[in-house]
């Protein structure tokens, strides 16, 4: 086991001792690929959205909000291209029985390549120490350059194959490039066939007279169905933005690495409609927006990177995702999608009502063209918990696990911790709990020893703990105590939710 698979099992280990993240249904087993979460959990979920929320909605005045219904009718989906076009490539091998997702095999086998290069870059930044040049070395060098044109041979061959649907040279791709099954270890391939994500279920009261709706594979629609009812009741003009949070669904066959590919998920959308022709200068805007927004949070850059797709979906002229280093590698957290006016476009086809927006200042009618970020919320979720997880050597020789949670998305702000369950030390925290619980998020405490307190606080991430002691009853002042350096001060209780409010204002 390498060592991040071993941080990536401590993670997840971590979620459920400490009430972050359940198996659903784990008494009868579980249900794979969904998840539940604590009461830690929950907390650090709602505060994910809540920042999210705040920086998209609250801080532009031309971007309003909206909660759409999960069941949307039927054909939503046909005008949006999921009925014919929400396909994942599968495959099974014969001897483990297990099913794979084609391209993520073939996508898989050219990161290992990546990697090759990454070690050869290495290897040559360590021999030329200061003189190194990266970029010319891996536009010279045999060996990189080999690998390269090995990365590029397969891009070419599995997207071409995507978009023209030749699942048969998917296979032989898969089969030229001897990728084995990571169970069985053997290369015994079925065909490669398309499977459609979405979940269907009945509507009606009898089943003769029950229709098939979906569920919905994501949240994107439901803004677009409403662009008009939200532009004309909003008074909104070009540009402005509809963002949603919620739950979309997906029957991954594929899903795996804990809770960042899960079959009910929750997504954060904002979709920005904008003069056609001025998109690519707003998606570049919002690209470096959302970054910003993810900086913001303290993570170190060098977390993050943008990902410019070379195959963009049908309804696309540019794309990118930012990725996340999560403990598994970079993957994607968020997309941004210059989307034309193919879904408005479509959607007006379909239900036969004009989506239009009268310019005044052009004195003409037109469809928009949109720009969509959109964000995973239990992917943002993972990052934080696997950016936060860090298991400390202290000076004297213990250790700790603490969550170094930004301090504005953790669970808890604060703990009021009495030293002792006596001498009307209780009374008093208890005193303090109610003056800050109307502005923090705060967990009261009394069980076990002081330190052991701290440790649990320290394990969920609670940025400051508040100890009461006999000269609190003497004086007004209380023990505060900083997460991260563990440093401790001596504060007037009045003084209490300034200095807290302070250290944790977000920085947006």
């Amino acid at each position: 086991m390498t060592n991040q698979e071993d941080f990536f099992k401590k993670i997840t280990s971590h979620a459920k001792e400490y009430g972050f993240v359940f198996q659903s249904s784990e008494i009868y087993d579980g249900l794979s690929a969904v998840y539940d979460y604590g009461q830690n959990g929950v907390e650090l979920k709602n505060n994910i959205r809540s920042y999210w929320w705040k920086s998209m909605v609250q801080f532009h005045d031309n971007i309003v909000g909206l909660d759409a219904a999960i069941f949307m009718h039927p054909t939503t989906w046909k005008a949006s291209g999921h009925v014919d076009a929400f396909n994942d490539p599968l495959i099974d091998n014969k001897d483990s029985k297990k099913r794979y997702r084609a391209d993520v095999l073939v996508e898989d086998h050219m990161a290992k390549i990546a990697d090759k290069i990454a070690k050869e870059v290495e290897k040559a930044r360590k021999r030329f120490g200061d003189s190194f040049d990266e970029t010319q070395f891996v536009s010279t060098n045999a060996r990189v350059l080999e690998y390269q044109a090995q990365i590029d041979i397969a891009s070419k061959r599995l997207y071409g194959g995507l978009e023209n649907n030749d699942l048969a040279d998917i296979k032989q791709l898969i089969e030229d490039l001897g990728i084995v099954c990571p169970i069985s270890g053997s290369r015994n391939w079925t065909e490669v066939r398309q499977f459609n994500l979405m979940f269907s279920t009945q509507m009606g009261s009898t089943a003769e007279g029950a229709s098939e709706i979906f569920l919905r594979p994501e949240t994107a629609q439901g803004i677009f169905v409403n662009y008009l009812n939200v532009q004309k009741t909003g008074r909104m003009k070009l540009p402005f933005g509809i963002a949603q949070t919620g739950k979309a669904f997906r029957n991954e066959i594929v899903a795996r690495q804990f809770i960042f590919r899960m079959r009910e998920f929750e997504q954060m959308e904002m979709q920005f409609f904008v003069r056609p022709g001025e998109e690519l200068q707003w998606y570049e805007y919002w690209k470096q927006t959302r970054l910003k927004w993810h900086l913001s949070l303290g993570i170190p850059a060098e977390k993050y990177r943008f990902h410019n797709h070379e195959k963009l979906a049908h309804y696309a002229n540019a794309a990118a995702d930012i990725e996340f280093e999560f403990p598994f590698g970079f993957k994607e957290l968020e997309g941004i999608h210059s989307r034309t006016d193919f879904d408005l476009n479509a959607h007006q086809k379909f239900s036969g009502k004009k989506l239009q927006y009268f310019d005044p200042e052009t004195n003409e009618s037109y469809v928009p063209y949109v720009v969509e970020t959109s964000i995973g919320l239990d992917r943002m979720f993972l990052a934080m918990l696997s950016n936060a997880y860090t298991e400390e050597q202290l000076e004297d020789g213990s250790e700790r696990v603490v969550l170094k949670l930004p301090p504005v998305l953790a669970p808890y702000k604060v703990a009021i911790l009495p030293l002792m369950k006596k001498d009307g030390l209780p009374e008093k925290g208890r005193e303090i709990m109610d003056m800050l619980k109307h502005d923090f998020m705060c967990h009261y405490e009394e069980k076990d020893a002081i330190g052991k307190r701290y440790r649990r606080h320290d394990a969920i991430g609670t940025p400051f703990c508040v100890t009461v002691d006999h000269q609190t009853l003497e004086d007004q002042t209380v023990t505060l105590r900083d997460r991260d350096s563990m440093q401790q001060e001596r504060v007037a209780i009045d003084q209490l939710a300034h200095i807290i409010g302070t250290k944790i204002r977000p920085k947006y």
